[in-house]
């Protein structure tokens, strides 16, 4: 070998090598064509004819000056004639590279031409490396009409949006025929449609176009020894003629070349064996595929015959015409009443005038192969097209694949999986209910964790019922805290994601480093980290400071990317270590229902949260946390329908509290209150009572089993059946206590206790205060009108100290923190408070009064101050009333009305001041005095509505002594203008129009609106009065639960206690409502019977109210019709042979019918086939268990299951009856299957033994097998013998048995 050679394959394997992908290489595209031209020079070939006859036109179908100069032979050649075999070669091929389509788009996809013996392995590497596609998922075939056909609008819109759904979701291939007529023109322009609406972020739809080389029109523009990159082809389909154009809109080309010109159909045979090689690629797993069907002739009855038989699903639609429409009217069908006189009228309907150039012997063929297309319906799926359907082609694609993967015992696992895969993607749970989650099929909980995930991440609310009900454990599922992190990772945009966004932002500005480990980044950089701390803040935020952090510290984190544009969230995982689970103790602790639920509520995705609440643990608590939480997101939201939708879900939830409640509360009272007042340690350690009201959830706080247990709390250890007067005598008169007056709760027996319990009650103490508070007033009031001395007396200083008892329990109440709210929180909920409000301004202005009191300067306006502050304190005593059922809720709409009052002044005012300007200047002229300008403006208008009319608008009730003239008396208003005479000289008529004017509208018109308003304030309020009564009702309950028991001024005493305990002794109270593991796990398991009890009546409530419709299904199953023909021995290839049956259809199957086709066509091949068959030396006496006598000439030679469609012996033994004798032995077994024996297994010795036996006859007749032919079948009898375990032959079969097993071992 010469240098130059060895040199020259150095380079190419160079080349070669270096056209594979590597991850750290990056060569120039230059480099890389060139490496890419010598894969293609090396691997692939064109075929090109070598011989050119002396003709016009050769007979490969190119003229002279296509071939090659050694293809001219010279004149006097005389050589063989041409042969399609030996007179083409393979050479390399000359067309590959890019092929640019031009016009609008500038549409470009890759070509090569290939020969038609290309190794399906070379072209899968060819579109994998070279072409660089990803493999795929699924194969799609799409095969029918080549002629361009007309599809319906609604059909084509159905099969366009299908198929590219399927490419898309699935990363399918789509492998067509390639050129621009019929389906293939329909296919491109499903692409084309996706490409124009899809963003260039989303995935490219692989269409590969498999078309012959010969047929294709302007193929001169590919061709290019070195490739084209790219080719410019131009589309002309007018000046095609019988050629084709290559469609447009696919992106990868194979065209076969088979060395001919204008002979179509060449590539069929390669794209078949291509599509069988990508089904068995991908690590050994099948990938899937289906053949979809539209328009068609007899070859496309052929490509679905032999995809059936090859196990492949295919998709018909119905519409589409010709072949497909004739199969889809058949389809339902039984096999019976497809006969050949039905394809006749099929044909000559769907067909048109082409149906005139069939021969009948082809209709009966195409007949013979749809009755078997029809026999196999789990491969055969109809898409009808109806009024009602929504569903497009992708659901009969789907429903094919899960069909077909549901009777192939070939298929595993994995490609369950992939089916679950798309019925998830394609949201088809009543697909997936029937064809995946069978009775046959068994899931592991680990196996479906991954279509868990889809379903929630995708939405798929009625998927995650179903896995949940076939085995899916949420425990196991959410057992890692890295999967609660992807799924918060895939949270949709939301406002929860929003907030999570500004929280990580902050975290990382506040200069959390060593929590966080937050990077900037820039634009294209890395993303910030979140992690569960993130998540647990926010939640805890938008339930409440009072809550514990439901998540403990995490190292979990994540990277997610926030641009300025969009705030939704795209994370990735961190490199960084990370921890795998939780701790043992805080997944002991962990509810994976209250997880999934938290992770529905945030997104306020309705379904999803349902789903997940019915897998909480506590149930209750967990309907009130997602009040609190959706109300506040509410709240804090921007957007009023997304707020809109929030406070819904909210009510949604209360409702679901109140039901469960409901029923616990019917079924045990005395739990359904433990329920209320223990804290869940699984919602951040909170009462479900706290939740309600943190949450205003005043229907379920109003609800009586709520209102028992506040009842219960304000009676204290009093029973609540005592009456008022009777606690009230006691107070005054306790020893009555020990003589039963009073009843309590619980028998005490300690003398002390029951004086304690009895002072203690919060009831008992509202007395208390109601009495001191009236004290106070009365002492008030004494001072202000009686005792107000410059110096103060007894009285006052009592007063006073009774005063700083009042402000040291208002200090007391706003830093009594039970609820671990934190002191903003609390000043903010204390502020909020009317009645606290007015606390405060009495305080005050009591204060300022006191201390302009105790000046002698500003002594009489320390008393005016003082004065007004009797009339805050007089008004505070209203909040005694609130516990009252009958006046409480006449506060509520007291309040109301005069926030209705506060605006109607607004409206008024622009009337009083408008009328009161004008009569004040048309009167008076330049008073300079401010508080007579007042009184003119304001004060008089005000007083003119109350019925105190002005003297100074008429003339006749003018008196010039009540008014000055200048304006000097400070007691007297200034004169209106006076004329000459000194009467007034405004216009008399224009003053009292004005006034009449002014009455009209203030007295009448704005006085009777504001009774109207107040009508509809008080109906409004009237219905919910008593429910926000009772919500109101417990803040003065929990007052006075925590409030001392003494009234002031003796509460000082307990104030002086409780800051010497707390302050200086630092003892606060340890305050734990939670309960006993034990007790706990009882109480929730008792919580979540009656939470199923109250789903249940739920659903009855439903089901009774609406009546559901059924929806008529677009897909129609094809079931198996079962008949009495054979089928097996009907096949169109007989076994071991290259020879084709006479097409025999169903109807043509007996004897009894005549066939005159089959008779002719047979006899006239019998000979060629089977010819020495009919020789008499074969026939032998022998007696068939069907036919009555012996079989002694070839008349009685008639196979008794009807003719086959060949003649002759075959492959059998003999011609007539071939008997056989199949024996089962069978014995009863312990510890193993059971055990059917062939007669092969025993010894002579054995079998002797067994034909002894008595043999029970299980079948006898005729046997449908695929080598039966007219004159041959097989018949056998099936004999069952029973041993018995103590039979000799059954301990001889055992030694046998043993010695094998002992020589297995040996060996």
């Amino acid at each position: 070998m010469g240098e130059a050679e060895v040199e020259s394959q150095q380079v190419h394997a160079l080349a070669i090598s270096a056209a594979r992908p590597s991850k750290h290489l990056s060569l120039s595209p230059s480099f890389q064509r060139c490496a890419y031209s010598s894969w293609i020079r090396e691997n692939i070939h064109k075929r090109e004819c070598c011989f050119f006859e002396k003709e016009d036109t050769c007979r490969c179908g190119y003229l002279k000056t296509d071939h090659v100069d050694e293809a001219i032979k010279p004149e006097d050649f005389t050589g063989e004639p041409w042969d399609r075999h030996r007179h083409i070669r393979e050479v390399p091929t000359d067309a590959f590279g890019d092929i640019s389509f031009g016009g609008l788009g500038q549409k470009t996809g890759k070509y090569v031409r290939v020969s038609t013996d290309t190794s399906p392995e070379v072209l899968y590497s060819l579109l994998t490396e070279q072409w660089k596609l990803s493999p795929p998922n699924l194969l799609i075939s799409v095969t029918g009409g080549a002629k361009n056909f007309y599809l319906k609008a609604r059909l084509k819109n159905m099969f366009h949006r299908g198929l590219i759904k399927v490419a898309q979701t699935t990363g399918a291939w789509i492998i067509t025929g390639g050129t621009h007529t019929g389906v293939m023109k329909h296919v491109g322009q499903a692409v084309r449609d996706y490409a124009i609406s899809s963003s260039s972020m989303q995935g490219q739809i692989v269409a590969i176009g498999v078309a012959t080389w010969g047929i294709i029109h302007n193929r001169d523009t590919l061709v290019h020894p070195e490739g084209c990159f790219p080719a410019h082809y131009l589309m002309d389909v007018k000046d095609q003629g019988r050629l084709s154009c290559l469609d447009n809109n696919h992106t990868h080309f194979l065209l076969v070349d088979d060395g001919t010109h204008g002979r179509y159909g060449v590539e069929i045979e390669l794209r078949s064996q291509l599509e069988k090689c990508i089904s068995g690629k991908q690590s050994g797993v099948t990938i899937p595929v289906v053949c979809v069907v539209l328009d068609g002739g007899p070859g496309t009855l052929d490509t679905i015959y032999n995809a059936m038989l090859n196990g492949t699903p295919c998709v018909v639609l119905e519409g589409s015409g010709r072949i497909a429409d004739v199969i889809a009217q058949v389809a339902g069908l039984p096999v019976t009443r497809v006969t050949i006189a039905l394809i006749h009228q099929l044909m000559k309907r769907f067909f048109g005038q082409e149906y005139e150039t069939f021969a009948d012997l082809k209709i009966i063929k195409w007949t013979k192969m749809i009755q078997d297309i029809i026999r196999i319906p789990q491969l055969l799926t109809v898409f009808r097209v109806s009024e009602d359907s929504h569903g497009d082609v992708d659901v009969a694609i789907l429903q094919a694949l899960l069909k077909a993967s549901r009777t192939s015992e070939s298929l595993g696992i994995e490609c369950w999986k992939r089916q679950l895969e798309l019925a998830i993607a394609w949201n088809r749970v009543d697909i997936a209910e029937t064809e995946i989650f069978t009775e046959e099929s068994q899931w592991k909980s680990s196996d479906l964790h991954w279509a868990m995930f889809s379903a929630l991440v995708g939405n798929r609310p009625r998927f995650v019922s179903l896995l949940l009900e076939n085995g899916v454990s949420l425990r196991d599922f959410l057992q890692d805290e890295e999967t609660l992190c992807e799924l918060y990772k895939q949270l949709p945009t939301c406002f929860f994601l929003r907030k999570l966004a500004k929280r990580v932002h902050s975290s990382r500005r506040s200069g959390r480093r060593q929590a966080f480990a937050i990077r900037a980044r820039v634009h294209s950089g890395q993303g910030e980290m979140i992690s569960m701390t993130h998540v647990c803040e926010e939640v805890r935020h938008l339930m409440g400071g009072f809550t514990q952090p439901l998540y403990p510290p995490s190292t979990m984190t994540f990277h997610f990317n926030m641009t300025m544009e969009d705030t939704s969230l795209s994370l990735s995982k961190s490199q960084a270590g990370s921890q795998a689970s939780l701790r043992e103790d805080d997944v002991a602790q962990r509810d994976p229902g209250r997880d999934l639920f938290l992770w529905a509520i945030v997104q306020n995705n309705k379904e999803l949260a349902e789903i997940a609440w019915e897998q909480c643990r506590d149930c209750m608590s967990a309907a009130l946390a997602a009040t609190k939480i959706l109300k506040k997101m509410a709240e804090e939201g921007s957007d009023a329908d997304e707020a809109e939708d929030m406070r819904e879900l909210a009510n949604h939830y209360e409702k679901h509290a109140i039901g469960v409640f409901s029923k616990c509360h019917n079924n045990d009272e005395e739990r359904a209150r433990k329920l209320l007042v223990r804290a869940s340690p699984l919602w951040g350690r909170t009462t479900c009572l706290r939740l309600a009201l943190e949450a205003d959830d005043k229907n379920f706080v109003a609800q009586s089993g709520v209102q028992a247990l506040l009842t219960q709390i304000w009676c204290g250890e009093l029973s609540v059946d005592n009456p008022v007067w009777r606690v009230m005598v006691c107070m005054v008169f306790f020893p009555l206590i020990y003589t039963g007056f009073l009843v309590f709760r619980s028998v005490l027996l300690a003398v002390l206790i029951v004086l304690v319990c009895l002072y203690s009650s919060p009831q008992v103490k509202f007395y208390w205060n109601i009495v001191s508070y009236f004290a106070f007033l009365f002492l008030f009031a004494v001072v202000l009108m009686i005792d107000f001395q410059d110096t103060p007396s007894a009285g006052e200083v009592l007063l006073y100290i009774w005063l700083l008892s009042l402000v040291c329990e208002e200090v007391r109440q706003l830093f009594h923190d039970p609820d671990g709210f934190g002191f903003r929180k609390k000043a903010k909920m204390y502020i909020h408070d009317l009645w606290n409000i007015l606390d405060v301004l009495s305080i005050i202005l009591f204060i300022i009064g006191l201390a302009f009191r105790l000046t002698s300067r500003l002594f009489y306006a320390g008393k005016i101050i003082l004065c007004i502050d009797f009339v805050v304190f007089c008004l505070r005593l209203m909040a005694i009333f609130t516990i009252s059922r009958t006046l409480g809720p006449k506060i509520i709409i007291v309040r109301r009305m005069m926030m209705d009052m506060f605006f109607f002044m607004f409206l008024l005012s622009i009337w009083v001041v408008a009328y009161g300007v004008a009569k004040q200047g048309i009167l008076i002229h330049n008073d300079n005095r401010l508080d007579w300008i007042v009184r003119g403006a304001v004060y008089e208008p005000y007083l003119i509505i109350f019925g105190d009319f002005p003297s100074n608008i008429d003339n006749t009730a003018f008196d010039i002594d009540s008014c000055t003239m200048n304006g000097t008396d400070p007691l007297k208003p200034k004169c209106p203008v006076l004329n000459e005479n000194q009467t007034p000289a405004f216009p008399e008529w224009l003053t009292i129009i004005m006034l009449c004017v002014y009455l009209l509208f203030a007295n009448i018109l704005l006085l009777n609106l504001l009774i109207a308003i107040f009508n509809f304030t008080f109906q409004e309020v009237q219905d919910n009065t008593d429910r926000i009564w009772k919500f109101q009702r417990y803040e003065l309950i929990k007052e006075y639960h925590s409030r001392p028991a003494a009234p002031p001024p003796f509460i000082i005493f307990s104030h002086l206690y409780l800051f010497i305990r707390n302050m200086v002794l630092r003892r606060p109270l340890s305050k734990n409502n939670e309960l006993p593991q034990i007790e706990e796990e009882e109480l929730l398991s008792w919580e979540a019977l009656m939470k199923d009890r109250y789903l249940q009546s739920t659903e009855q409530e439903q089901t009774a109210a609406t009546a559901t419709d059924e929806t008529p299904d677009t897909l129609r199953n094809v079931s198996e019709n079962i008949d009495g023909f054979h089928v097996n021995a009907r096949q169109f290839h007989y076994p071991n042979s290259k020879i084709l049956r006479f097409p025999v259809p169903e109807e043509k199957v007996p004897w009894e019918v005549l066939h005159i086709y089959f008779c002719h066509e047979v006899s006239s091949c019998m000979n060629r086939w089977f010819g020495f068959l009919l020789d008499p030396v074969c026939f032998h006496n022998r007696r068939s268990w069907i036919i009555t006598g012996m079989i002694q000439d070839k008349i009685h030679t008639a196979n008794p299951g009807g003719r086959t469609g060949i003649r002759g012996q075959g492959s059998l033994s003999h011609l007539g009856p071939n008997l056989n004798v199949e024996l089962v032995v069978t014995r009863w077994v312990i510890s193993c299957p059971s055990t059917a024996f062939k007669n092969s297994f025993f010894s002579t010795a054995v079998q002797s033994k067994i034909w002894k036996m008595d043999l029970q006859l299980v079948f006898e007749g005729y046997v449908d097998d695929c080598r039966n032919t007219d004159n041959a079948w097989v018949e056998t009898t099936v004999l069952n013998i029973h041993l018995d375990r103590t039979s000799q032959v059954m301990v001889d079969i055992n030694n046998m048995v043993r010695t094998l097993l002992f020589y297995c071992l040996k060996v």
